[in-house]
């Protein structure tokens, strides 16, 4: 089913508003999309199928490419019992400069996870032009045996252009329940205050891109040769680069800090490719977008 809501995108004071609500179900034939409802510059196609019938590769179109004052998307998926899906965006997202009055860009995304269900949540990264003034909210609620795989990638300012993040603000909150329980609760928050952290050796170092990458929940203990695997994964990135992973109680979490938007995607594929498996017990497979 794909629908429109029914409420005008445009907001009294012309900014965008546009939501997406996906649905997706187990079925004899495999996972599909049950419901695709949309209301503004924010839809999917059709799912792909890649892999097989049992996980449907979504591809999240944003026609205008970014986000200026005021815009909001607001993103939601229901993974029904068993559905499994992945997905990602065909380009970078783009934040840019605020106008004048300030006034936010947030982007909101909702997940239900229900029983052995499985979400990969793999988009391309998001660049902020110097003066954005974004919030970026996930949250992600699974069920017993639901399990997600997520990474978010965020590249400041535009330093091929020689303009770095030097004002602006970004809120960004990520938060995973299983059940009623809050068990990851992750917030960045640079603003006027924080800002000179992007500078520091405590903070950033002066380095443009963060990335985090989240996977779980583990049902078993991970071997220590994967562990090992994993981490040297880390080790293989320029010198100027930190990444390193670590355990969350039964999820893992992997940091990047460096220099290159491309670099961070390189290290998180690599990473992806060996903890999928783990996951969901299939192999990796690259999203036909990521090729184009």
């Amino acid at each position: 089913m794909n629908q429109r809501l029914d409420v005008s995108p445009i907001s009294a004071n012309g900014h965008w508003e546009a939501d997406i609500y996906l649905q997706l179900a187990a079925t004899v034939r495999g996972t599909r999309l049950l419901r695709n409802e949309h209301r503004g510059p924010l839809y999917v196609q059709k799912p792909f199928y890649p892999e097989g019938h049992e996980c449907a590769h979504v591809y999240l179109l944003h026609p205008p490419g970014g986000l200026v004052s005021g815009d909001r998307l607001n993103i939601e998926i229901d993974l029904a019992a068993g559905a499994q899906t992945l997905v990602t965006t065909p380009g970078a997202g783009r934040v840019y400069r605020a106008r004048d009055d300030a006034s936010l860009q947030r982007q909101s995304l909702t997940v239900q996870v229900a029983d052995d269900a499985m979400l990969e949540w793999l988009p391309l990264e998001t660049i902020l032009f110097p003066a954005a003034r974004v919030h970026l909210n996930t949250e992600v609620h699974l069920e017993a045996g639901g399990r997600c795989l997520l990474w978010d990638i965020i590249s400041f300012g535009l330093p091929a252009n020689q303009q770095p993040f030097d004002r602006g603000e970004l809120d960004q909150r990520l938060r995973i329940y299983q059940g009623s329980k809050l068990v990851i609760n992750e917030r960045l928050l640079i603003n006027e205050q924080s800002l000179p952290l992007l500078g520091t050796n405590v903070g950033f170092r002066g380095a443009p891109v963060y990335a985090l990458m989240l996977a779980g929940p583990f049902a078993e203990d991970i071997h220590e040769d994967v562990m090992q695997q994993l981490r040297y994964h880390c080790t293989q990135i320029d010198d100027a680069d930190l990444a390193a992973i670590s355990r969350c109680g039964d999820f893992l979490s992997i940091r990047f800090c460096g220099w290159s938007a491309e670099q961070a995607r390189r290290l998180l594929t690599r990473l992806w490719c060996d903890i999928r498996p783990l996951l969901t017990g299939r192999d990796a497979c690259m999203p036909r977008i990521w090729a184009t």
